[in-house]
Order: structure tokens, then C-alpha cells, then sequence
């Protein structure tokens, strides 16, 4: 309860019909909102704190909202501590574009990344060096939602925290909760064999509880994903291992793009920065560009 013993702190944990769903610790109550939410046209989202004030039974109204550390607009979750980003290595086959995509856009939103390589079953030798490159720069935990494989690491990785579950269709995020939660019983999609990629299968944001503590929220998953709004020069502080090196450029505010005597370009040439990372990032770089002239 907050200061004055009337109201009662909880998270929304789902949100539909009207109504929004908040847990306290304990017991979750059913809410509504207070007129003036309305009136001014504030949104509630799921992740966010509120005091809200009993009524009958577990009924109650949602009378303020904290302030929110962090936003994601797409899932639209609210105060989120770490996502969760889930690939398959196989089926579907991994997209090491857009996965720098989710990076950047969790950058941006000051949300610490975890990446999750699911499917490990089905791996090959050339998927498991993909694991190793992200591994050197990134947390990454590889699990198998079939065998068991790195579920308990995942578990652990989840423990005390808000964490969102996001990724393209079909990579398994509903399975992996699943098999983290037996009961949860989330809808699961088969990969259509014409079109290689997974059906939508979770149909709004919801936060659960785990048994160890902390709320995940599993999303739906979607297949494009658009950069945030951001200046070119920004981008070089969501690559790890290009912002490692651009404090050696001879030129301020270098975008490590066409300016001469670059660190970051010379240590691509050396192989101290991957190529393929660095190719992905000067892509970024002209469409935030194209982005301005427009």
C-alpha cells in the first residue's frame, strides 16, 4: 500500500475487454479505470506500476500510474528489465539481419538484451559458430524446448526481473514458456512449409508470474521490425565492438561510413571487428540516412 494505507501497488499483467488485470505480489485484482485516464487519454499498458483502490471482492479501480523506466511501442509493454530475443537456428533458419535489428531497437530503449538460440537440437556446425560470434559480445543462452537443453540457465536468466519474450514467428517462444511452465499452455504454431515461417499464435500481452520470481510477458511474434528514430551517429553505440574502436577515429563524430583514417574501418580490415556485422551496420547507417532526406 502507498503512504496513505488506501491504495494498493501492483503491475498490470494483462489488459482487455475494458479491463486491466494488476498483481500486487499476492493475488491479482480486476480493475478498471479512473474517468479521468479517459478523458485525458493516457494509456495503460502492461508492465506498468499503479496504485489502484479496492472496491468489492478483488475489484478495484486504477487511480495512478508510476512513472515508467522504459517503453517497448511494439510489443507495448511498459518498465521491462531485459527481452528475451528468440531465434531458431534451424526452422526458420536464422535472420542475422533482423536479430541486429531487435538489438538496435532494444539498445535504443534501454533494455538489456538476452539472446536465446533455440532449437539447438536441430543445430549444424555452422549454426553453432553463429551462437559463438554473438556469444563474444552479447549474453546468450542456447536452449532445446524439446530436450530440455539451457531451460535451467534460462530460468535462471529470468529470476527477479521483467523480461518480454520477442522474435519472428515460429522460433519457439510460446513452446520454450511452456516447457518452463507446464500448465501455461500458450498456443503453439506449426511452420508453414510454403511460406517457412510461423503462424501468429499469441494473440495479446500478457506478464506471468514465475515460480522463481520475476514476470515474463510472451508477445506476438513478427517477421520486419522498423529501426528506431535516431541519428546516424547514434548507431555506432548499439554495435559493442564498433563503439570499442571509434574512439580511435581522427575525425569527431566519425560514422565509420566514408571518412577517412577510421579506427572502426581499420579494424575491419584487420579482422578485429567482424565484416559482416560491420556490413549490416553501414546498411543501418544509409537507411537512417535515406530516412533524413525524406
Amino acid at each position: 500500500m502507498n503512504s496513505n494505507g488506501s491504495l494498493i501497488e501492483g503491475i498490470v499483467i494483462r489488459a482487455y475487454g475494458g479491463y486491466y488485470y494488476v498483481f500486487d505480489g499476492r493475488q491479482e485484482w480486476e480493475c478498471l479505470l479512473r474517468g479521468r485516464f479517459r478523458y485525458e487519454n493516457r494509456q495503460v499498458l502492461v508492465g506498468d506500476r499503479v496504485y489502484l483502490k479496492p472496491r468489492h471482492g478483488r475489484a478495484g479501480v486504477i487511480e495512478e500510474v508510476l512513472p515508467r523506466r522504459t517503453v517497448l511501442v511494439r510489443p507495448p509493454v511498459a518498465n521491462v528489465d531485459q527481452a528475451v530475443i528468440v531465434f531458431a537456428v534451424k526452422d526458420p533458419d536464422p535472420s542475422p539481419r533482423l536479430l541486429d535489428r531487435f538489438l538496435v531497437v532494444v539498445h535504443m530503449n534501454k533494455i538489456e538484451p538476452l539472446i536465446c538460440f533455440n532449437k539447438v537440437d536441430l543445430a549444424e556446425s555452422g549454426r553453432i559458430e553463429l551462437i559463438s560470434r554473438y556469444r563474444e559480445r552479447y549474453r546468450v543462452v542456447a536452449t532445446s524446448a524439446r530436450s530440455g537443453e539451457g531451460l535451467s540457465l534460462l530460468r535462471e536468466s529470468l529470476r527477479g526481473r521483467v523480461s518480454v519474450f520477442a522474435g519472428p514467428s515460429g522460433v519457439g517462444k510460446s513452446t520454450i514458456l511452456n516447457a518452463i511452465l507446464p500448465g501455461l499452455n500458450l498456443k503453439t504454431g506449426e511452420i508453414s512449409a510454403k511460406l517457412k515461417r510461423g503462424r501468429h499464435t499469441t494473440r495479446h500481452v500478457e506478464l506471468v508470474a514465475l515460480p522463481e520470481g520475476g514476470l515474463v510477458a510472451d508477445t506476438p511474434g513478427f517477421s520486419s521490425l522498423d529501426l528506431p528514430d535516431l541519428k546516424p551517429e547514434e548507431l555506432a553505440g548499439c554495435f559493442p565492438e564498433i563503439e570499442a574502436y571509434q574512439e580511435g577515429c581522427y575525425f569527431a563524430g566519425c560514422l565509420h561510413y566514408r571518412e577517412p583514417r577510421c579506427a572502426v574501418k581499420e579494424a575491419v580490415g584487420k579482422g578485429l571487428i567482424e565484416e559482416s556485422r560491420y556490413r549490416q551496420y553501414v546498411e543501418f547507417v544509409e537507411e537512417l540516412m535515406d530516412r533524413r532526406r525524406y
